[in-house]
């Protein structure tokens, strides 16, 4: 007898996919209210920065035009934002609420199945999301092709990395409400100060220091090099920064919800 016929268990990968094919069956079942947002709001964006701000901003930034120095920085908030609100606000709720993962343990899935399938499925909503906004992006020549269009890919290490931070806040959070002190003391500083929309270096010299450690400010360097063609050794260390910083938070996250889940 062959050894896959004697094992009664599914593989790791099979498992894996189980997990994620249930959350792209529940996506996409509303394709149209969730797929039309990642494309509406760059648009928006767009409008209102370019015809607003745009106009009066005249100084280029890093040797790029603000609308390019901008966009190329957009591409990495949309994969954060959308993992860190998947892996916080909709695990909880699976988690709480709907009691999903009590069903998918009663499987031979196991706890790190179900977590590890949570964050390739935010990985994947991450690429999706970064390819909607580079789409728009490009069609109004805001980011220059063809090196944009590995962007996704960075997309979805974006979204893998905030997914395993998301994860272990998640572990400790008792009631939905206390994700408000994760997004506003975080998320949103974040977003502002990791050289999305200006250059960390006009940051005050004490802050720099703070914006380096931030993790969006790596993925957003990265982009942006490869976007411009711009390559130097500080690439290395952002590189090196995601990889550490999703395996510690990747590790963290899965042994605490593992307590969590089982208790």
């Amino acid at each position: 007898m062959r050894s896959s016929e004697s094992s009664p268990f599914p593989s790791r990968s099979r498992r894996l996919y189980g997990v994620w094919y249930r959350h792209v069956r529940v996506y996409t079942r509303h394709i149209f209210s969730n797929g039309l947002p990642p494309f509406l709001e760059p648009m928006i964006f767009l409008a209102g920065i370019g015809l607003g701000l745009g106009r009066f901003i005249t100084d280029t930034m890093e040797g790029l035009e603000f609308l390019t120095y901008i966009g190329t920085g957009l591409l990495m908030t949309s994969a954060m934002f959308t993992a860190a609100f998947e892996c916080s606000f909709g695990t909880f709720i699976r988690l709480e609420f709907e009691k999903v993962y009590d069903g998918m343990l009663t499987s031979p899935m196991t706890v790190n199945d179900l977590i590890v399938g949570e964050i390739i499925w935010a990985g994947t909503k991450g690429f999706f999301f970064t390819a909607a906004v580079l789409f728009v992006l490009a069609a109004f020549g805001v980011v220059p092709l063809p090196m944009s269009l590995f962007a996704p890919l960075l997309g979805f290490a974006t979204a893998v990395m905030f997914a395993c931070l998301s994860l272990y806040i998640t572990s400790f959070v008792k009631t939905i409400n206390h994700f408000s002190f994760y997004f506003t003391g975080f998320i949103s500083p974040m977003f502002f100060f990791s050289g999305v929309f200006f250059p960390i270096a006009s940051l005050p010299a004490l802050l720099q220091p703070v914006a380096e450690l931030l993790p969006l400010t790596h993925s957003v360097r990265l982009t942006r090099a490869l976007a411009v063609g711009s390559y130097d050794h500080a690439l290395w260390w952002s590189a090196a920064y995601i990889v550490v910083f999703t395996s510690l938070f990747g590790f963290l996250a899965i042994r605490r919800l593992r307590r969590r889940l089982i208790s």
